[in-house]
């Protein structure tokens, strides 16, 4: 990964920390930022070592203030598609991620930003951040997915409401809404987003992997096939060690040691 101008990640034994670095334009979205967000993702993917991981941005300002103004204000009609397809693509494979995808949000969460907080598993917040979908003030509308995510996370009279105005919520209205999980103080943001993704950590890891694959496979599908696929995934992890470990740990009254096997 040393090749990478705009991410840097960190290592805290199972966890990967990504930062979007990029901070004299307030972490914002261009297609180097995006393209380098897919490769970070797909190394971290095959890396056994990590099982978890948190994105954040650099600074105290903000997570991404938003996409780059200036290099969409170049837009054709037909490189528009493009860039809304690539900006999908990449963010697609973070919502269905193997291994949970913890946002941490510091500050200002716009347009893209938010839209890529959504395309993560699970959102905290510190108390300086800032939601919104402002791309109706720009006379475009939200490209990378917003439109779908925001819908499913906060349900559709808050979604529409947010998405015509363009308005912001703060982190007590986001948590209120259901758009976070939780609001830490901005010094506290990052240890608390590790205890957070620890509290997924010590389970199971092809456990954590089933459920997520289960859960974002129902989104997609009939009840039926949802079910159908949950039951396979079910049976699939009786098969496992950790299975084996996890059930014994519980009856021995002691921790499981999970090996992700």
């Amino acid at each position: 990964m040393s090749d990478l101008q705009h991410i840097r990640v960190e290592w805290d034994d199972e966890l990967a920390l990504v930062y979007i670095d990029r901070l004299d334009k307030l972490n914002a979205l261009n297609a180097e930022v995006i393209q380098e967000l897919g490769q970070v993702f797909r190394e971290l993917r095959d890396d056994d070592q990590v099982r978890g991981v948190i994105l954040t941005g650099s600074g105290e300002k903000a997570f991404v203030a938003g996409a780059d103004i200036g290099e969409l204000a170049k837009m054709t009609p037909m490189s528009g598609v493009g860039v809304s397809r690539d900006g999908q693509r990449i963010f697609a494979e973070i919502e269905r991620y193997p291994k949970p995808v913890l946002a941490a949000v510091g500050g200002y969460a716009l347009g893209g930003g938010c839209e890529l907080a959504l395309a993560c598993h699970l959102r905290i917040a510190s108390e300086n951040a800032k939601f919104g979908l402002p791309e109706v003030s720009l006379g475009i509308i939200p490209g990378y997915g917003g439109t779908l995510r925001l819908a499913r996370i906060i349900g559709l009279g808050r979604a529409v409401e947010m998405t015509l105005t363009g308005a912001t919520v703060d982190a007590a209205k986001a948590e209120h809404i259901g758009l976070v999980s939780q609001v830490l103080p901005r010094e506290a943001l990052i240890e608390g987003a590790k205890t957070f993704m620890r509290g997924i950590t010590k389970n199971g890891p092809l456990a954590v992997r089933a459920a997520l694959e289960s859960i974002y496979f129902a989104l997609d599908s009939p009840g039926p096939d949802a079910m159908s696929f949950e039951s396979a995934l079910f049976g699939l992890l009786a098969s496992t060690e950790d299975m084996k470990e996890g059930m014994t740990a519980f009856l021995e009254k002691r921790s499981a040691n999970f090996k992700g096997r």
